[in-house]
């Protein structure tokens, strides 16, 4: 008895070192003092790691490439252009055509026209006949490089339909735009839609064309279902939207509320 108690004891000591063997692992650490003995793990040595070699005229920091100081171009150094050097090129030509409701009035208002065209902007101004253009060419006289688009604008502004002295202040002015759309860019009319749109645009003896004008002090012409705005960025922009609300359906006195609370805000900003 005493025996086979022995072993009973024997076999649950076995067991229970069995169970803490797998419950907790045994972690060794050596340090360079201990000397390693024979048998034992050791650490595996660590390559040194390899230094990238730069490039000459290029960095490693970021994407973009880098030149060196010695390397780098120097910048170049330019004098300013008198107006005679950039004048000195080949003579520029632009043509602009003029419809045939608008000839009468080109003849009539010619000196007008030709004028400003070469007393102030010194270009050189005919009418072809057989082409039924205006051709403005630049010459040796010539002062600004923008003198020619200034002239172009000028008679392209008086062949829609804009008078003369209204005209002019392209010009005189370097802040006037001339700004065109069509009807149907807003919306898609036909027919008698078409023509009631353009009816509210213009008004009863044309009131709302010019409230519209004087609200947002720019030059409206209508040519048809074509309509074409004069005056500086953000006016063109204020009356282009006052239009386009009239041509999607709104009333016209819904059209004067918002015009007043544009000329107040204008009149604020000023």
């Amino acid at each position: 008895m005493e025996s086979e108690s022995t072993e009973i004891t024997d076999k649950s000591q076995v067991k229970s070192r069995k169970l803490r063997s797998t419950d907790h692992k045994v972690v060794r650490i050596y340090t360079d003092s201990v000397p390693q003995e024979e048998g034992e793990f050791q650490e595996k040595k660590k390559r040194p790691q390899r230094i990238k070699r730069k490039a000459p005229g290029i960095s490693t920091d970021g994407d973009a490439p880098r030149e060196t100081d010695a390397s780098a171009p120097k910048k170049p150094h330019f004098s300013k252009l008198s107006d005679k050097h950039e004048m000195s090129g080949p003579s520029e030509m632009r043509k602009v055509r003029i419809p045939a409701n608008r000839f009468k009035a080109l003849k009539d208002s010619w000196l007008d026209i030709y004028n400003p065209i070469v007393k102030q902007l010194f270009l050189q101004v005919r009418f072809n006949v057989k082409a039924k253009r205006v051709e403005i060419k630049s010459c040796k006289e010539t002062k600004e490089i923008s003198a020619l688009q200034k002239a172009e604008d000028f008679v392209r502004a008086f062949s829609v339909g804009f008078e003369v002295q209204d005209a002019l202040a392209l010009v005189r002015l370097d802040d006037l735009y001339l700004e065109s759309f069509m009807v149907q860019d807003v919306k898609t009319l036909r027919g008698d839609h078409l023509a009631r749109a353009i009816g509210r645009i213009a008004g009863k003896g044309g009131r709302t064309k010019y409230t519209i004008e004087n609200v947002t002090k720019t030059r409206i012409v209508l040519q048809e279902s074509k309509i074409n705005i004069l005056g500086t960025f953000h006016n063109i922009a204020a009356a282009r939207r006052a239009i386009s609300n009239l041509i999607l359906g709104s009333p016209p006195s819904k059209v004067y509320g918002t015009m007043r609370a544009v000329a107040a805000k204008v009149h604020d900003r000023f």
